[in-house]
């Protein structure tokens, strides 16, 4: 065989097999499962807890693994996954085995990771300085109603969203609404503040960070309404890793069973009850612990 064919081979040989892309029996065989994870709302707090960080706690002591907590961000957070960048398209090295942080179901992730079972739901709102003019609706007309309702009431202004996330406001068509779109830089816990100090007229923000940001500055924001339909939040897998996937599912019925992820759920969002108190009911043990189920799409347009 020519020298030349040699480095291509390896070449190849990486691309279709890049390190790292393992499923079920090559984490157990590493020994360590790897949790990638970002600092947000109470899923990830940033000091070695959270409702996330638990659950894949838990998840590892189930297989007998050793648990690590890989820092990443929500412009690599795939990437990291899948060991393909999203921007470029090129090959980066595979950090992590799962994305676990308030990771929310969109259309265009179902393209590049399969995702568990929904874990947490959630929906899009708009948020306001609490002196601002704007009124929140009163709720009550239905969902497409109450969204129509904000939607006029944005016309002519700013509104603060984070690309390449499920606070896109172009994800909801708020660019179509005569909108000021504006775009934040910073960490996503960061959305709540920047409308306090009023660097943002209106921002969205999903209702687990929403919650918590009411909770930790009261009586200084405001919820307008919603700009989006019910949306569900779960663990993001290699679409290479089917039998891992699998393994959590099962895992996280059988945690839903016993009451351990209500207990995380009281200790981590304990208003939790009082906005979803049909999700149990919605999701019920077992019965989607394997295939497809209901909400696994964002809803409406994506």
């Amino acid at each position: 065989m020519p020298r030349f064919f040699g480095p291509v081979i390896l070449l190849l040989c990486l691309f279709l097999n890049p390190a790292g892309a393992d499923d079920l029996n090559d984490v157990r065989s590493r020994g360590i499962l790897r949790h990638l994870g970002i600092p947000y709302a109470n899923f990830v707090t940033g000091s070695g807890d959270g409702l996330d960080v638990e659950i894949v706690q838990l998840f590892a002591r189930s297989l007998d693994l050793e648990y690590e907590f890989v820092p990443t961000t929500w412009k690599s957070a795939i990437g990291d996954l899948t060991g393909r960048d999203m921007a470029s398209g090129h090959r980066v090295p595979v950090r992590g085995d799962v994305v676990a942080n308030g990771f929310t179901i969109l259309g265009w992730r179902k393209q590049l990771v399969s995702f568990s079972v929904p874990t947490f739901p959630s929906r899009i709102w708009l948020v306001a300085n609490a002196n601002d003019p704007m009124v929140p609706i009163v709720p009550g007309s239905g969902t497409d109603r109450e969204i129509s309702m904000v939607r006029e009431m944005i016309q002519g202004r700013d509104v603060l969203g984070v690309a390449r996330t499920c606070l896109d406001p172009k994800l909801y068509g708020l660019d179509e609404n005569n909108a000021g779109i504006r775009y934040f830089q910073g960490r996503l816990n960061d959305l709540a503040p920047a409308v306090i100090s009023r660097d943002a007229e209106l921002a969205l923000m999903d209702v687990p960070d929403a919650l918590v940001a009411l909770e930790k500055w009261p009586g200084q924001i405001k919820i307008i309404g919603p700009v989006s339909r019910r949306q569900t939040m779960a663990v993001a897998f290699r679409k290479e890793s089917p039998a891992l996937r699998r393994a959590f599912n099962l895992f996280f019925m059988e945690i839903r069973a016993r009451g351990t992820y209500q207990a995380l759920i009281e200790k981590y969002y304990p208003v939790f009850p009082e906005y979803y108190p049909d999700f149990f009911a919605e999701y019920p043990v077992g019965e989607y612990a394997v295939g497809e189920y209901p909400g696994s799409s964002l809803r409406g347009k994506e």
